[in-house]
C-alpha cells in the first residue's frame, strides 16, 4: 500500500452537506481544503425533506439551478394527522413565506453528490473512499488525520480540522463531547416503498406525517417514484420489537397500526431496507475548541420531526466556514468567534428541539404509553422563575409570539392541546406587545409626549462588543444582550449609540440632542427619525422596559 503525506490549511472529514458546505465556501475564500469522504458518492443517504430556509443556501452555493433541474418535486408543505383531530390537516409554506412558497423532497444520494461535485468546481480537493482513523494531536491541540484508503495511507496536516462526519462524530467520540438528549428517546425504522398511492390533490408532494398509538410515522414521495416510509416509536420498545420480529416485520407493524399510511402503502412494494437508528437526539459540548469545529450531525441532531436535518448542515457550514475562515485569517479573534459560533448554531437548534417537544406534548390524537410518556417529560421539564427568561424555552416563547397566525410553530395552538403554561406564556408576551404598540402609536399622534418621556431599558440589557456573522467571516460588531436574547441581537451602531445614552434619567428629547450634536441639519434630521423608528421597535420587543410619562 502506498503512503502518502498532504498538507491543507483546513481538512474538512465528511462530504455530506454540511461538509461540502463549509468546504465549498472556504476554498471560494482563497483557503487550501483537503475534504477527506469515507464513501464513494453516490451513497446510501435517508431521503430527506428539506425546508424553505436551506434555498438561500443553495442559491449562495451556486447548486440552486442543479437542484431543479434534477426534478425533484416541489415541496408545498405538510400534511398531518396530530393534535385534537384524527381528520388530516395541511400547513403549506406559503402562508408564512412569499418569496419561497416550496421546497424539495429530495433523493438524498443525488442532492448530496451535487453539492460533493460543486466543492471539487470550487477548488475543494475532495478525497473520496478515503476514511479518517484518527486524529494528530500537536502540543494538546488537534494538527492532522491519519486516513486509509484501498490504495493508499497517509497523513495530512492542517491548521484546522472540521468534523463533519455526521453522527459517527469523530472527534466528539474520541473527546467525550456529546451530549444525550434525555426527552428524544427515540428509534426510528424506515424504508422505501414503489407503487404507494399519493394524498389527495393538492396535497401529493407533501410529507404526510401520522400519529398513532405506539409514534408517528412519516410518508415523503420522491421523484424516482418511490416513498420514504418510517416510523418512530419509543427507543426502548422499538429495540425489543425489532429483536423480536426483526426490522421489516416491526416496521409493517407499525405501518398497520396508521390507518392512512397503511391505506396508501396497501398495493406499495419494499425496494430498499429497512434501516434503524436510534438515539438521535443530541448535542456536543463545546462545539468549538482549539483546532477544531463541529458542523452539521457531528455537532448535534434532533428529532426528525421537523425534516431540521440538511438546514442545520447547510446553515451550519455557511458559520463554520465563516469561523474558520475568522480563524485563520485573525488567531486572536478565534475564541471569541467560537463562542458566537456555537451560540448561534443552538440557538438555532433549540429552536427546532422546542418545537418538537411543542408538538410531542400537544398530541391528542392517541392515549398510550408513549405520549403520555413525553406529556409527563414535558411537565416535569418545565421551570419558573428568573432563570426561565435566559432559557431556550423563553426564546422560543418570544419567536411563537411573533408568528404569523398560521405559522408551522402556532399550528399546534390551533391543532393541539399546549400546555397551559406555554400557552399562558404566549399570550402575555403577545398580550404586552399589543399594549406597548398601541402606545406607540398614541404617543406617534403627540410628538411632544414622546419626546417628553423617559426611557429605561430592561434589567440585564447592555449592548456588548461580540463577533457577528458578516460576509463570509466573523467580524467584531455591536450586540444587545440580556434576558429573551439568548445569543444577542446585533444591532447598528446607531441603535448602539442610543441604547448607551439610555440611563433613566434623559428624556427622549435630550437624547436625541447628545446623538445628533455637531451633525449638519439634514444628517441630525435623519438619525432623529431612525433613532425615534428604532426605539418604537426596542419598546414594543420589551428592550426598553419603561418610557415615564407615556
Amino acid at each position: 500500500m502506498l503512503h502518502s503525506s498532504l498538507d491543507a490549511d483546513v481538512i474538512v472529514i465528511g462530504g455530506g452537506p454540511a461538509g461540502s458546505t463549509t468546504a465549498t465556501m472556504l476554498a471560494r475564500q482563497g483557503a487550501q481544503v483537503l475534504l477527506l469522504e469515507r464513501e464513494q458518492f453516490p451513497r446510501h443517504h435517508v431521503g430527506e425533506s428539506l425546508l424553505p430556509a436551506s434555498i438561500p443556501v443553495l442559491e449562495e452555493l451556486g447548486v440552486l439551478p442543479e437542484v431543479e433541474r434534477a426534478g425533484f418535486l416541489p415541496k408545498w408543505g405538510a400534511t398531518m394527522v396530530w393534535g385534537r383531530d384524527s381528520q388530516p390537516w395541511s400547513w403549506y409554506f406559503s402562508e408564512t413565506s412569499r418569496r419561497y412558497p416550496h421546497s424539495y423532497q429530495v433523493w438524498r444520494p443525488h442532492f448530496d453528490q451535487l453539492l460533493l461535485e460543486n466543492s471539487r468546481r470550487s477548488g475543494v480537493d475532495v478525497r473520496e473512499g478515503h476514511q479518517v482513523s484518527r486524529i494528530i494531536y500537536r502540543a494538546g491541540r488537534p494538527a492532522g488525520v491519519g486516513f486509509h484508503s484501498r490504495e493508499v495511507s497517509g497523513t495530512a496536516s492542517c491548521r484546522l480540522i472540521v468534523d463533519a462526519s455526521g453522527q459517527s462524530g469523530l472527534v466528539a467520540r474520541t473527546l467525550g463531547l456529546r451530549r444525550w438528549d434525555g426527552f428524544f428517546q427515540n428509534l426510528a425504522v424506515y424504508a422505501y416503498f414503489e407503487d404507494a398511492q399519493p394524498l389527495p390533490s393538492p396535497d401529493e408532494t407533501n410529507i404526510f406525517i401520522e400519529s398513532y398509538a405506539d409514534g408517528w410515522l412519516w410518508n415523503i414521495p420522491l421523484h424516482s417514484g418511490v416513498a420514504g416510509v418510517g416510523a418512530v416509536v419509543d427507543s426502548a420498545v422499538g429495540q425489543r420489537g425489532i429483536q423480536s420480529l426483526g426490522p421489516e416485520a416491526f416496521l409493517r407493524q407499525q405501518i398497520a397500526a396508521a390507518p392512512r399510511t397503511a391505506s396508501l402503502l396497501s398495493g406499495a412494494s419494499l425496494t430498499s431496507g429497512p434501516f434503524v437508528v436510534k438515539d438521535w437526539s443530541y448535542t456536543c459540548e463545546p462545539m468549538v475548541g482549539d483546532g477544531y469545529i463541529l458542523v452539521g450531525d457531528a455537532a448535534c441532531f434532533v428529532d426528525p420531526l421537523f425534516s431540521s436535518g440538511v438546514h442545520l448542515a447547510l446553515m451550519g457550514g455557511v458559520m463554520a466556514s465563516a469561523l474558520a475562515a475568522s480563524t485563520l485569517e485573525d488567531p486572536s479573534m478565534a475564541e471569541a468567534a467560537g463562542r458566537a459560533y456555537e451560540e448561534l448554531y443552538l440557538q438555532e437548534y433549540n429552536h427546532f428541539r422546542e418545537m418538537a417537544r411543542l408538538f410531542y406534548t400537544s398530541n391528542l390524537t392517541s392515549d398510550s404509553y408513549f405520549w403520555e410518556a413525553r406529556r409527563i417529560l414535558e411537565q416535569s421539564g418545565e421551570s419558573s422563575g428568573a432563570s426561565d427568561a435566559f432559557s431556550p424555552r423563553q426564546a422560543f416563547i418570544r419567536a411563537v409570539a411573533g408568528q404569523p397566525p398560521r405559522g408551522y410553530e402556532r399550528a399546534v395552538l390551533e391543532r393541539g392541546e399546549a400546555p397551559v403554561s406555554f400557552t399562558n406564556s404566549v399570550r402575555s408576551v403577545e398580550g404586552e406587545r399589543a399594549e406597548r404598540r398601541q402606545e406607540m402609536d398614541r404617543a406617534s399622534q403627540e410628538p411632544g409626549l414622546l419626546l417628553g418621556a423617559v426611557p429605561r431599558l430592561s434589567s440585564g440589557i447592555a449592548v456588548a462588543r461580540k463577533p457577528v456573522l458578516g460576509q463570509g467571516k466573523f467580524e467584531w460588531g455591536q450586540v444587545i444582550t440580556g434576558p429573551g436574547q439568548y445569543q444577542g441581537t446585533p444591532c447598528s451602531p446607531l441603535v448602539a449609540l442610543l441604547l448607551s445614552l439610555i440611563d433613566g434619567r434623559a428624556n427622549v428629547e435630550a437624547i436625541l440632542n447628545g446623538m445628533c450634536n455637531g451633525r449638519p441639519p439634514d444628517q441630525a434630521a435623519r438619525i432623529r427619525e431612525s433613532a425615534l423608528a428604532a426605539l418604537g421597535i426596542l419598546y414594543v420587543d420589551g428592550t426598553v422596559e419603561q418610557l415615564a410619562r407615556l
